[in-house]
Protein backbone atom coordinates (compact mmCIF):
# COMPACT_ATOMS: atom_id res chain seq x y z
CA UNK A 1 0.00 0.00 0.00
CA UNK A 2 2.82 2.41 0.81
CA UNK A 3 4.43 2.06 -2.64
CA UNK A 4 1.20 3.19 -4.36
CA UNK A 5 1.10 6.25 -2.07
CA UNK A 6 4.67 7.09 -3.05
CA UNK A 7 3.76 6.77 -6.75
CA UNK A 8 0.85 9.15 -6.31
CA UNK A 9 3.12 11.67 -4.56
CA UNK A 10 5.61 11.44 -7.46
CA UNK A 11 2.82 12.17 -9.92
CA UNK A 12 1.68 15.21 -7.91
CA UNK A 13 5.29 16.35 -7.56
CA UNK A 14 5.96 16.10 -11.29
CA UNK A 15 2.72 17.96 -12.08
CA UNK A 16 3.58 20.62 -9.50
CA UNK A 17 7.06 21.15 -10.97
CA UNK A 18 5.66 21.38 -14.51
CA UNK A 19 3.07 23.92 -13.40
CA UNK A 20 5.71 25.85 -11.43
CA UNK A 21 7.66 26.24 -14.67
CA UNK A 22 4.55 27.63 -16.38
CA UNK A 23 3.80 29.87 -13.39
CA UNK A 24 7.36 31.26 -13.30
CA UNK A 25 7.18 31.84 -17.05
CA UNK A 26 4.01 33.85 -16.56
CA UNK A 27 5.65 35.89 -13.77
CA UNK A 28 8.66 36.61 -15.99
CA UNK A 29 6.33 37.61 -18.81
CA UNK A 30 4.39 39.90 -16.49
CA UNK A 31 7.48 41.63 -15.09
CA UNK A 32 8.93 42.09 -18.58
CA UNK A 33 5.65 43.36 -20.03
CA UNK A 34 5.34 40.39 -22.40
CA UNK A 35 2.17 38.62 -21.30
CA UNK A 36 -0.13 37.22 -23.98
CA UNK A 37 -3.40 39.15 -24.41
CA UNK A 38 -5.46 36.21 -23.13
CA UNK A 39 -3.92 36.75 -19.69
CA UNK A 40 -3.94 40.56 -19.68
CA UNK A 41 -7.55 40.80 -20.85
CA UNK A 42 -8.68 38.26 -18.25
CA UNK A 43 -6.46 39.40 -15.41
CA UNK A 44 -8.75 38.77 -12.43
CA UNK A 45 -9.96 35.27 -13.43
CA UNK A 46 -6.37 34.39 -14.42
CA UNK A 47 -5.18 35.22 -10.89
CA UNK A 48 -7.87 33.03 -9.35
CA UNK A 49 -7.30 30.08 -11.68
CA UNK A 50 -3.48 30.14 -11.69
CA UNK A 51 -3.21 30.42 -7.91
CA UNK A 52 -5.86 27.74 -7.33
CA UNK A 53 -4.04 25.27 -9.60
CA UNK A 54 -0.67 26.08 -8.03
CA UNK A 55 -2.03 25.62 -4.51
CA UNK A 56 -3.86 22.42 -5.35
CA UNK A 57 -0.78 20.84 -6.94
CA UNK A 58 1.62 22.16 -4.30
CA UNK A 59 -0.51 20.96 -1.39
CA UNK A 60 -0.88 17.52 -2.97
CA UNK A 61 2.85 17.33 -3.83
CA UNK A 62 3.65 18.17 -0.20
CA UNK A 63 1.29 15.34 0.80
CA UNK A 64 -1.03 17.84 2.56
CA UNK A 65 1.73 18.48 5.11
CA UNK A 66 0.94 20.83 8.00
CA UNK A 67 3.11 22.98 10.25
CA UNK A 68 2.66 24.13 13.82
CA UNK A 69 2.69 27.87 14.45
CA UNK A 70 2.08 28.73 18.09
CA UNK A 71 -1.10 26.77 18.84
CA UNK A 72 -2.23 26.58 15.20
CA UNK A 73 -1.80 23.76 12.71
CA UNK A 74 -1.53 25.35 9.27
CA UNK A 75 -1.24 23.71 5.85
CA UNK A 76 2.41 24.11 4.84
CA UNK A 77 2.26 24.84 1.10
CA UNK A 78 -0.89 27.01 1.08
CA UNK A 79 0.43 29.11 3.97
CA UNK A 80 3.85 29.66 2.38
CA UNK A 81 2.29 30.30 -1.03
CA UNK A 82 -0.13 32.87 0.47
CA UNK A 83 2.85 34.67 2.05
CA UNK A 84 4.68 34.57 -1.30
CA UNK A 85 1.55 35.96 -2.98
CA UNK A 86 1.32 38.91 -0.60
CA UNK A 87 5.04 39.72 -0.95
CA UNK A 88 5.00 39.34 -4.74
CA UNK A 89 1.96 41.60 -5.11
CA UNK A 90 3.70 44.23 -2.96
CA UNK A 91 6.86 44.03 -5.08
CA UNK A 92 4.82 44.85 -8.17
CA UNK A 93 4.80 48.49 -7.11
CA UNK A 94 8.56 48.55 -7.82
CA UNK A 95 8.17 47.30 -11.40
CA UNK A 96 7.62 49.63 -14.37
CA UNK A 97 5.45 46.96 -16.05
CA UNK A 98 3.29 46.02 -13.08
CA UNK A 99 1.19 47.77 -10.48
CA UNK A 100 0.02 46.98 -6.98
CA UNK A 101 -3.64 45.97 -7.23
CA UNK A 102 -5.67 44.99 -4.17
CA UNK A 103 -8.26 43.16 -6.29
CA UNK A 104 -5.51 41.05 -7.89
CA UNK A 105 -4.29 40.17 -4.41
CA UNK A 106 -7.79 39.24 -3.25
CA UNK A 107 -8.37 37.10 -6.36
CA UNK A 108 -5.00 35.37 -5.87
CA UNK A 109 -5.75 34.63 -2.20
CA UNK A 110 -9.23 33.35 -3.07
CA UNK A 111 -7.47 31.09 -5.60
CA UNK A 112 -5.15 29.83 -2.84
CA UNK A 113 -8.18 29.09 -0.64
CA UNK A 114 -10.03 27.27 -3.45
CA UNK A 115 -6.94 25.24 -4.37
CA UNK A 116 -6.45 24.26 -0.72
CA UNK A 117 -10.12 23.33 -0.36
CA UNK A 118 -10.05 21.19 -3.49
CA UNK A 119 -6.82 19.45 -2.45
CA UNK A 120 -8.29 18.62 0.95
CA UNK A 121 -11.55 17.34 -0.55
CA UNK A 122 -9.92 15.04 -3.09
CA UNK A 123 -8.71 12.02 -1.13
Amino acid sequence: MKSSTVKVNWVWSILAVLFAIIFIGILIGAYSGNLPPILTQNDKPAHLILYAIATFLGHRAFNRRRMRLLSFSLPLFPTLFAIFTIVEEGLQSLSPNRSLDAIDLVMSLIGVAIGYWLAERKK
